[in-house]
């Protein structure tokens, strides 16, 4: 379909488009499990392009540098969270390829406050997935502690840019996939996991964390089940079926069960700072 070219606002960036990634957020916003998207609505967060036209009140972007932006599209910056660095929670936020239109266009425009620079050496389309699933990723990590052994439950392209983030820090991960699913196994061997199995099967050493990427509320329980005293189990989709009742007794010794919601602008500023010294 056809549709005018945007035109920035005074914080706004023009950006023509040159990848933009697909994301099973996406499929969430199409599929309607996500209420009240924009209507009509241009989806697409995970956005590489090249900054064509500034707004009068932009100030650290220039025409023709190359930006990513992400899900977390705006919010109102006078809040309690956002005041706090916690913008991510603000009640007023908007959401790219959700609430405003998105990267599946040639043409975009963003709020420059929440657009970042590009690191050199990443291509267009290995950078698009930075902007969610590594952002995400690593948002997941923080909020994990200092775990030495950590599950991932999906193995998708979060938990896939992820792993390689947490073996560059030492951290022994457990990669928990689909019943039966030994190509992807296989993968998370690859990229440094030191177990791969079912989501239904219990890894040889108990967990400091756990990160559910699949959005499977019956996940929740098992990788408690999995999980030490003290440990913590981060769910870490936008999107989860509900989760079943459970024993107390696997949520008893102190282990926490919490969510994350997107990312900060401080979560993507340390990000694609730490990305490029990844191999």
């Amino acid at each position: 379909q056809e549709v005018n070219k945007p035109n920035p606002n005074e914080n706004e960036l023009l950006i023509k488009v040159s990848a933009c990634g697909i994301c099973r957020t996406d499929l969430h916003v199409v599929d309607g499990e996500l209420k009240n998207p924009k209507t009509p609505l241009i989806p697409g967060h995970q956005i590489v392009g090249t900054v064509e036209q500034v707004g009068s009140a932009v100030k650290k972007f220039a025409i023709g540098q190359r930006v990513g932006v992400p899900w977390l599209g705006g919010s109102c910056g006078i809040c309690n969270f956002c005041t706090s660095g916690r913008e991510n929670l603000c009640d007023q936020a908007c959401f790219t390829g959700y609430q405003i239109d998105g990267g599946f266009a040639e043409f975009c425009v963003a709020n420059y406050h929440f657009c970042f620079p590009i690191p050199d050496g990443y291509p267009d389309h290995q950078a698009a997935p930075l902007f969610c699933a590594g952002l995400i990723g690593y948002r997941a990590l923080l909020k994990a502690g200092n775990a030495t052994h950590l599950g991932l439950y999906g193995f998708g392209a979060a938990a896939h840019i992820l792993i390689q983030v947490a073996c560059q820090k030492g951290i022994k991960i457990y990669a928990f996939t689909s019943p039966g699913d030994q190509e992807t196994q296989k993968f998370a061997y690859r990229l440094g996991a030191v177990w791969a199995g079912d989501s239904t099967q219990s890894p040889p050493h108990l967990l400091d964390a756990a990160i559910i990427f699949a959005p499977v509320g019956a996940l929740v329980p098992q990788a408690l089940h999995n999980t030490v005293k003290g440990g913590t189990v981060v769910c870490a989709g936008i999107h989860m079926s509900d989760i079943p009742s459970f024993p107390y007794e696997i949520l008893w010794g102190e282990r926490t069960v919490c969510s994350i919601a997107n990312l900060t602008r401080k979560d993507g500023e340390e990000f694609l700072s730490l990305a490029p010294k990844i191999p």
